[in-house]
């Protein structure tokens, strides 16, 4: 058993109260391997925010679990090295979709797990739910559990079509359950192909497909329901268009990629949203910066002449996100 305070992690609880006090909210980044961290851990620390690492169950089995505990547990002493003394980072499992997943998780130094039973019959949701929090909350590790179901593909998590959450279910799951806090499902979808060119109208002034509005009906029915309660918007990249440009000038083929345009993002990061994931977007800016090195420097073999500018394109979009939509620089505690 490694408790995650030994390796310097914090759980979301303080951080969520102080993001839904302060009206913005906390990057939660996905990522899979050292360019990604180094790049996460250094935009937060020059942004002075909290922030989460994600990590999916794919991500995991890429990394090794081993690797991870270590990786966090560096993440936390490269932001020391950075210069800050007191780094708010958590390691945090993304779409558990097991009691025994997150169980390991937990037992191997994650400080927050979410465990998704968004698929499920309502009341298996809540049992599953509840088992994981009775286990986490012995160690002080946080909690999210998800209500609605997002579209999309990401890792392992796919569906078809999404379901609203049901403002009607949040007082009674979270009730019952005990989470921490709950994703709920909006209009968000996982992946770089959020929505289908027919939901989309296309903007005249720059011929690029507008996606449809959240809907923020449903999150004020679920914050007047909950008021004060951590809310989670996955399936949260912009999938910004100058990367995918990019990626098709180099020999890429995304066509009609779309994302959650940023002012949605800003205006949800205002409210009870105090936890924004994004995935797609990293591996977008990695992409494009991949190939753009491949294109103009086909001789290139060295991993460090290719990965090096992907880590600071990743690093530029990161600090991007966290001023400029999330809100949540100059959020550490300390600086309160």
């Amino acid at each position: 058993m490694v408790n995650y305070k030994e390796l310097g992690l914090v759980n979301t609880r303080d951080m969520f109260a102080r993001a839904i006090k302060g009206g913005y909210a906390i990057p939660a980044f996905n990522f899979n391997n050292m360019e990604q961290l180094q790049a996460i851990v250094k935009a937060a620390v020059e942004t002075k925010s909290p922030v989460i690492l994600q990590v999916s169950k794919g991500a995991r089995n890429y990394a090794n679990q081993t690797l991870l505990r270590y990786m966090a547990e560096g993440a936390v002493e490269y932001a020391k090295e950075l210069g800050c003394a007191h780094p708010e980072i958590v390691l945090h499992l993304d779409h558990g979709d097991s009691f025994e997943l997150c169980k390991s998780c937990i037992d191997m130094g994650f400080s927050s797990v979410m465990i998704d039973g968004s698929h499920l019959p309502y009341e298996e949701n809540v049992a599953l739910t509840k088992k994981v929090v009775d286990y986490a909350h012995q160690f002080d590790v946080t909690v999210e559990g998800e209500l609605g179901v997002l579209a999309g593909v990401e890792d392992e998590v796919s569906a078809e079509h999404h379901t609203y959450t049901n403002p009607e279910e949040v007082i009674d799951f979270a009730t019952r359950t005990g989470c921490d806090s709950l994703a709920i499902s909006i209009g968000t979808s996982h992946g770089a192909y959020k929505f289908k060119p027919e939901q989309c109208h296309v903007d005249p002034a720059t011929g690029r497909l507008v996606p449809p509005p959240l809907e923020f009906a449903v999150l004020d029915a679920v914050m007047e329901k909950l008021p004060g309660f951590p809310i989670v918007l996955h399936g949260s990249s912009s999938v910004p268009q100058e990367e995918v440009d990019t990626i098709n000038k180099f020999g890429g083929k995304l066509e009609a990629a779309i994302g959650i345009p940023e002012d949605q993002l800003r205006k949800a990061a205002k409210s009870a949203v105090c936890k924004i994931n994004i995935d797609s977007d990293s591996r977008l800016a990695m992409t494009a910066a991949v190939r753009k090195v491949f294109a103009e420097k086909p001789a290139e073999f060295d991993p460090r002449k290719y990965l090096g500018p992907a880590r600071d394109n990743m690093e530029k979009l990161y600090k991007h996100k966290i001023i400029n939509v999330l809100g949540s620089e100059n959020k550490l505690a300390q600086l309160d």
